[in-house]
């Protein structure tokens, strides 16, 4: 019984004395586990931008009407005919204020891109974080035209307005040139695509896999992209009015399914549940129990709230 009660007389010094011990060993610790694996801190991990060139040819610019660029990380070994593409997030401009303001930032411009970016998760090398796609080859699509790589040139303003709606011909160059890097010869595929991204992910999803060897196993993941088309908690539907004004300021409808566009509203297509519906290559749909971006801008966005 002694040895079971010892810890009961300790005082609360002892145990604080105890606890920073700890601490510092468990620290020590992880500086020779990270001393040991060199790899990990790396800097192979941060991969270049490169421009989209071939994009100019046809038109496919970014909302300042600057080239598109990507991250690419070739594979290797078993890996060498595997690609696993990531297209990035960043949410949608719905007006031309917004998509003005966008143009001045890394959402709507390549201007202002970081140079170098650090490949983690599924784009890690790094075997223990990635085991499954880590000798793939690697890309992140910058995003860059603010309507999920869907928006459509003829909806451009003639008026001197320069803002370039050119994100479905954005995904055509992507996969131009990234067929062209060896994609025509991959055995296994996933796009993904994460938020706005994880939108664009499922809109593109089945023309990726069109492009791409019969025998290849091609797959898409949206992760976080399933927004929700639900009344916010004054029953307005904040999220379709805004998703209404996307559609239409970008001319997005050309890039939803045709089956869809021809029975409702095309906004309403643009909504994950609605997409889902019509896509024939297999599908995972990640999202967070908890999506506080959903429940900020959805649920209880700041027009439900004027007094703040």
């Amino acid at each position: 019984i002694r040895t079971l009660t010892w810890w009961r007389k300790w005082a609360k010094r002892d145990w604080a004395i105890a606890a920073v011990g700890f601490t510092i060993i468990l620290f020590a610790l992880t500086l020779l586990f990270d001393s040991r694996n060199p790899d990990l801190n790396s800097t192979d991990d941060l991969v270049p931008l490169t421009f989209l060139h071939r994009a100019k040819a046809t038109g496919a610019f970014c909302l300042d009407g600057s080239l598109p660029a990507y991250h690419f990380q070739k594979g290797f070994g078993s890996g060498s005919n595997s690609w696993v593409l990531h297209i990035e997030g960043g949410g949608w401009c719905n007006s031309i204020e917004s998509c003005n303001y966008r143009k001045r930032t890394a959402l709507g411009s390549s201007n202002y891109m970081d140079q170098l970016v650090q490949f983690s998760g599924i784009l890690s090398r790094h075997p223990s974080q990635n085991p499954d796609f880590y000798n793939w080859n690697k890309v992140k699509i910058r995003y860059c035209d603010g309507a999920s790589l869907a928006g459509h040139p003829e909806s451009e303003f003639k008026n001197g307005t320069k803002l370039f709606f050119r994100g479905q011909l954005i995904w055509e160059a992507f996969t131009d040139e990234l067929l062209s890097l060896g994609l025509s010869n991959a055995k296994q595929a996933l796009l993904s695509g994460c938020s706005a991204g994880g939108l664009a992910t499922l809109i593109h999803c089945d023309d990726f896999r069109d492009h791409l060897p019969k025998d290849a196993t091609v797959k898409c993941l949206a992760d976080a992209g399933f927004f929700l088309d639900e009344p916010d908690i004054l029953g307005q539907r904040t999220m379709r009015a805004f998703y209404h004004d996307v559609v239409q300021l970008q001319g997005t409808a050309k890039s939803l399914h045709k089956n869809c566009v021809g029975r409702m509203e095309p906004s309403k297509c643009f909504f994950p549940q609605e997409i889902v519906k019509n896509v024939r290559t297999p599908l995972f749909i990640v999202n967070p129990a908890y999506d506080f971006w959903q429940i900020q801008h959805i649920l209880v966005p700041d027009a439900s709230d004027p007094h703040g």
